[in-house]
C-alpha cells in the first residue's frame, strides 16, 4: 500500500533539518546574546539608525580630545624661602654693611632699600640668584627700576601671577602658526586649554612653547 502523502513527506525528511529542543536552544540563546548589547547601547547613547555605529560606540568608544593647561604660576612659600635667603645673606655680607640694605615683602610688592642706588641694585641681584636657587624663573619677577626715597633709594618688584589676556592671545598665536594643525586652543581667564586628537600633537606642542622666547614664564598642568 502506497503511503499517504504526508507520511510519505515525513519519511523523506532530511531528520538533520528537523529542529531540535538542543536546536532551539541554542539558537535562543545566540540571538539573545546578540541582543544584549544592542539594547545596552539604547540605553547609552540612544536610539540610531545604524545599529554598527552603535555598537561600535559601546564597546571601542568615541575617542577624547586629549588636553593640558598652559598656566604661569608662582609658588609663594618658594618665593618666601627666596626672600628669607636674600635677607639672611644681605645681613651677614661685608659689602652690605653701613648702606641700610634690606629685602621683604610689602604687602604684595618685594621692597628693597638701600643708601645708593648701586648697592639697591646690588640687592636685587641676590634676590635674583636666591630665586634662580628655589626654582623660578626670573620672567615671573617684574622689577622696576630704582627710584630715590628720602635718603634712600628703593625697588620695588611683583610677582607675576597668571596669563594676561596680551600674553595669552601671544601663546595661541604661536601655536597656531607653528603647532601641528590638529592642535586647537582656547583662551580661559589668565590660562590657556590646549586640546588635540593626538597625545604626539600635545608633546610636540609643549616642547615648541619651552623653546620659545616668551615675556612669561610657563608651566604645563592637567595633562589629560
Amino acid at each position: 500500500m502506497k503511503p499517504a502523502p504526508a507520511q510519505e513527506a515525513i519519511a523523506h525528511t532530511n531528520p538533520a533539518t528537523i529542529p531540535t529542543a538542543v536546536s532551539v536552544r541554542r539558537r535562543r540563546t545566540f540571538w539573545e546574546a546578540m541582543m544584549v548589547p544592542v539594547c545596552r547601547v539604547a540605553l547609552t547613547i540612544g536610539p540610531t539608525k545604524e545599529v554598527g555605529l552603535g555598537i561600535r560606540s559601546r564597546y571601542y568608544g568615541v575617542m577624547a580630545d586629549s588636553s593640558f593647561d598652559i598656566v604661569s604660576k608662582v609658588d609663594k612659600m618658594e618665593a618666601d624661602n627666596a626672600i628669607n635667603q636674600a635677607a639672611k645673606e644681605i645681613e651677614t655680607r661685608y659689602d652690605f654693611k653701613g648702606v641700610g640694605a634690606s629685602v621683604g615683602w610689602s604687602g604684595e610688592k618685594i621692597l628693597m632699600k638701600a643708601s645708593a642706588e648701586e648697592r639697591v641694585k646690588a640687592v636685587l641681584e641676590v634676590l635674583e640668584q636666591k630665586m634662580i636657587k628655589r626654582g623660578i624663573s626670573l620672567r615671573s619677577l617684574d622689577a622696576g627700576e630704582p627710584f630715590a626715597s628720602g635718603k634712600e633709594y628703593r625697588i620695588e618688584a611683583t610677582l607675576k601671577q597668571g596669563i594676561d589676556q596680551e600674553h595669552a592671545k601671544k601663546v595661541t598665536k604661536l601655536i597656531r602658526e607653528e603647532a601641528p594643525k590638529t592642535v586647537k586652543t582656547q583662551i580661559q581667564g589668565e590660562e590657556v586649554r590646549v586640546t588635540s586628537k593626538s597625545r604626539d600633537d600635545l608633546q610636540a606642542t609643549m616642547s615648541l612653547l619651552k623653546g620659545a622666547d616668551l615675556e612669561v614664564d610657563l608651566q604645563f598642568v592637567n595633562f589629560r
